[in-house]
């Protein structure tokens, strides 16, 4: 018998032909398509916490504030209690202190850290403050008197601002003593300081109608804007006069009771008869109050 000789070809079984390789650079891409919303969301509701939890220290920074001041909240809180001094034009560099609790590293929201771009200008006897108004995903900045100071959140004026009143409709000059917080009730529902572009507004008759459009999405500016901003997926995130923390429906900032008069179930909740189509059409997606 006679044997022939052969020579095998041997394939080495660990290399990769092109094809096997472009398929799992594909399943890898799929992959990562698929992974990276939850990521992105996940991302973001730790942010979300993050931001509650600066709320929260803002309302244990004014309990103190109130508890030292005969229950009192204090003045012209929008731009002087975030910042905790009282700066004025001719002496910027040495500024009352206006509480003793240091809140260095809770004036930003994690989604809203870099400042804006639009200018702004506040003028009174004292003092001239300069700044630059924040958005959906940006801050408000007083870029001077003093040194910058940015922040993301804003108090309901009818609350601290000097030229509002609580118990009112209507602005008027108040005096310099703010009202005692133990005189007001249900204040579980009471805003007090909430995700902001601007570092506070009076919840008047300019917001009869939702804005018209989304904030971040188009030209669209002013201080109407200053709550209704899509920072937490249909939600801003807000401090109540109680001092608890919770998130807030852009649609419910109508049921809050902002001030003592305002009507919770006006035309814009559905308690007033509010219909889906009645919103601006950037609101419609968010749940309905």
């Amino acid at each position: 018998m006679k044997i022939v000789n052969s020579k095998l070809s041997i394939v080495n079984p660990k290399g990769f032909t092109l094809i096997e390789l472009l398929v799992v650079i594909a399943v890898i891409a799929l992959l990562m398509a698929l992974l990276m919303p939850s990521l992105r969301r996940a991302r973001n509701q730790a942010r979300a916490l993050v931001c509650q939890a600066n709320l929260k220290q803002w309302g244990t920074t004014m309990a103190i504030y109130a508890e030292n001041n005969d229950g009192k909240i204090p003045p012209e809180g929008a731009l002087w209690f975030l910042r905790g001094s009282y700066l004025r034009n001719d002496e910027p560099n040495e500024p009352p202190v206006y509480h003793k609790v240091s809140t260095k590293g809770i004036a930003l929201c994690p989604m809203a850290v870099k400042a804006g771009v639009e200018p702004f200008t506040i003028m009174n006897p004292s003092w001239r403050i300069n700044g630059l108004l924040g958005s959906t995903f940006r801050a408000w900045q007083i870029t001077n008197p003093g040194r910058p100071f940015r922040c993301s959140y804003g108090f309901n004026n009818h609350l601290f601002g000097r030229y509002y009143s609580f118990s009112d409709d209507y602005s008027h000059r108040l005096n310099w003593w703010a009202m005692q917080t133990s005189s007001l009730r249900g204040k579980a529902n009471i805003p007090a300081l909430l995700d902001s572009t601007y570092n506070g507004v009076n919840f008047g008759a300019s917001y009869r109608e939702p804005p018209k459009y989304d904030f971040e999405a188009s030209n669209f500016r002013g201080s109407r804007a200053t709550f209704f901003i899509n920072r937490h997926n249909g939600h801003i995130n807000g401090l109540f006069l109680d001092w608890s923390v919770r998130k807030v429906g852009l649609k419910e900032l109508w049921t809050l009771k902002w001030r003592a008069k305002y009507d919770t179930a006006g035309p814009w909740t559905r308690a007033g008869g509010v219909r889906p189509e009645d919103w601006p059409p950037w609101m419609r997606k968010f749940k309905d109050y």
